[in-house]
This record gives structure tokens, sequence and C-alpha cells, in this order.
């Protein structure tokens, strides 16, 4: 996963956690914002060393060979019925189900992340700047090009970051990226 630390409104990182984090340590930077991938601001520590390994948790229920993981998941007694009653049991139905919904749903996911994911920067680093709720407005009903005029004037470092965020895929007026 990507990260990106900004100062202010200028973009001073980006890149995996530890690049950021060690260009932070290096430059002492204290007033920084710093958020994933997925628009979230992330608390950095950059005192800590990233070399540390981390804490097993322990194995857990599942198959982690395999990427499976155990959780808990609450349905009616009619759901459970059903799902039981499925060829191969419950597991696999509902991992049927899922990758049916991942198929025919995938792009309108991948569209509503998107603008979670730049709403999510938006909220934390602009909500100062002019024209801020008109352009969020815009970032929903998807119009692209709205929201490029809204964000026009703002600096470049947040307007950039906002559409790649927002339209990965595609530049602010529609046209596909390589």
């Amino acid at each position: 996963m990507s990260y990106t630390a900004f100062r202010g409104h200028t973009r001073i990182a980006t890149g995996n956690l530890a690049e950021v984090s060690s260009f932070l340590k290096d430059k002492r930077q204290e007033d920084f914002l710093v958020f994933d991938g997925a628009g979230r601001q992330i608390d950095l520590d950059v005192r800590r060393s990233l070399s540390e390994p981390p804490v097993d948790p322990g194995r857990g229920r599942g198959r982690p060979r395999l990427g499976v993981v155990a959780r808990e998941v609450t349905l009616l007694p009619r759901h459970w019925d059903w799902l039981n009653s499925q060829p191969g049991g419950s597991s696999v139905a509902l991992r049927k189900l899922v990758e049916e919904a991942r198929r025919t749903k995938g792009d309108k996911d991948r569209v509503r992340a998107a603008q979670e994911a730049a709403y999510r920067f938006l909220n934390a680093i602009a909500g100062n700047l002019p024209g801020f709720e008109e352009a969020l407005r815009a970032l929903f009903a998807y119009d692209r090009r709205r929201f490029a005029d809204l964000i026009a004037g703002w600096p470049q470092d947040v307007r950039d970051h906002a559409i790649d965020l927002a339209f990965a895929d595609q530049d602010p007026t529609g046209t596909e990226r390589d």
C-alpha cells in the first residue's frame, strides 16, 4: 500500500510505510499528516523503528496457508437454514455469493471506494478551502469535470492527490488513463 505525507497543503513524501516514515524521521517533521492509499489519515510514530518484527498474534482458525480467515457472521435462522442446505455447506455458499457480487458489482464498488477515499482525504485536509462542500457534491455525483473545476484553485498537491484518489483510472475530464 502506498502512503502520502503532507505538511500543510504540500505533499512531502509518497511511498511505502517504511519509506515515508524514514523520510519524515530524517527531516524531523512534526506537523505532518499521513494518509494511506484509501485516504485514511494514520498516526505515524517516526520515532519507532519499522524494522522491529511485528508481534505474532498467534494462529487463528481457518486455513492460513490458503489465505482463509475465520470471522463471525450473524444471520437470522432462516438464512442459516438456507446456507446449510446449499451444496458444500454455508462456507462454500457464502464464498460463491461474495464472488458473484464482486463480478456483478465490482465497478460500482470501486467507484464508491474511490469516492470514500477522496472524501476522507479531503475532509481531513481541505475542509477550509473554498468550494469544499460543492466539490464533495460533485465528487459523489461522479461529475468529474465539475469536481475538477471546483478544486482548480486549490493547492496543486491537494488537488492532484484528491483526483488520484477519486478517479484513479481516469483523469477528471473522463479520459481513461494508461
